[in-house]
Order: C-alpha cells, then sequence, then structure tokens
C-alpha cells in the first residue's frame, strides 16, 4: 500500500511539472515594441524601441523566396502586419499569430485569381518536428519551442512585426 501511495505520489509530480515546463513565465522586462524579420538572413530580432532585446535562427516556408501571393504557394509574407492573436493550444508548442492577409495582399490575390492564404504564424516546432531544420513551414516563422515560450511571454497582441526580404 505505501509503495503505491508513492507511486501515485511521484506519478502527480511529474505530471504537474511537465504541465509547467512549457507554460510561459511572466515576462517584466522592456515592453517589446517590434519584431523585425530578415528572411534574407534567416533572423529575427524583438526590439524595444531600437534597442535589440532578444534574436532568433528562423525557419521560413518552404519557398522563401519573394513574398506570399497565394495559398499554398509556401512562402513567408513580407511587409509590415501586426500580432493579431495568440494560441497557447497550437500544434506547434506556442504560436502568435501575423495579420495577413492585409488588404493589399487580397486585392493582389483577387487581381491575379487566386486565394491569398492565412493562418501564418510565429511558431515552435511541436512535438511532430522537433528535427526539422532550415525553411520547413507553409509559410510561417518557426523558432524552437524554447524559444517560442520565451517569444510568447514578451509579445503582446497588436505589437508590429515588418518583414524585410
Amino acid at each position: 500500500m505505501q509503495r503505491r501511495t508513492l507511486l501515485l505520489g511521484l506519478m502527480g509530480l511529474g505530471l504537474a511539472g511537465c504541465g509547467l515546463m512549457g507554460a510561459p513565465k511572466a515576462y517584466r522586462g522592456p515592453k517589446v515594441t517590434q519584431i523585425t524579420v530578415s528572411k534574407s538572413r534567416r533572423k529575427m530580432w524583438l526590439m524595444h524601441n531600437k534597442r535589440v532585446l532578444r534574436r532568433y535562427n528562423i525557419g521560413l516556408g518552404f519557398a522563401p523566396e519573394g513574398h506570399k501571393k497565394a495559398e499554398g504557394d509556401g512562402r513567408t509574407p513580407e511587409g509590415t502586419y501586426s500580432i493579431d492573436r495568440r494560441n497557447p493550444n497550437s500544434a506547434y508548442h506556442l504560436s502568435l499569430g501575423i495579420s495577413y492577409p492585409n488588404a493589399n495582399d487580397v486585392a493582389v490575390a483577387k487581381a491575379a485569381g487566386v486565394e491569398p492564404g492565412g493562418d501564418i504564424f510565429i511558431h515552435g516546432r511541436g512535438p511532430r518536428f522537433q528535427r526539422a531544420r532550415g525553411d520547413w513551414t507553409w509559410g510561417c516563422i518557426a523558432v524552437t519551442d524554447r524559444e517560442m515560450t520565451e517569444i510568447y511571454s514578451m509579445v503582446q497582441t497588436g505589437t508590429p512585426i515588418v518583414i524585410l526580404p
């Protein structure tokens, strides 16, 4: 009986610890006023005004050259957008939504007779893509799960994101 009680107690602690591992901690530093992404350099910076708070190596869409023009093209958008939603239940650990497509993206896609696509996020790898390297997403910006936990705690909805070629 004692052995069973001890085993159940240890299992409970283990499960409690698992829940806390990926949970974002409260960020108490300077406000992130902008996210800057350089597609050509595969870098992302969290900025407070002109000061770099954090920098990350990133993966992009599997066809990284050029601006996203159509659903399924594998490109990451270029331009100025904002973080418009937060997903704590993402299949890719955690994710922050990017406000693509904007009105111009929709107009360009409509003129070309295609759908602009959407659901572009900054996200982690999640359990299925832990070993993914390089540019592997459908147009999103990918970092490690550990980095995504940090980013998720620092970046608020409404934060501008500038994605450079």
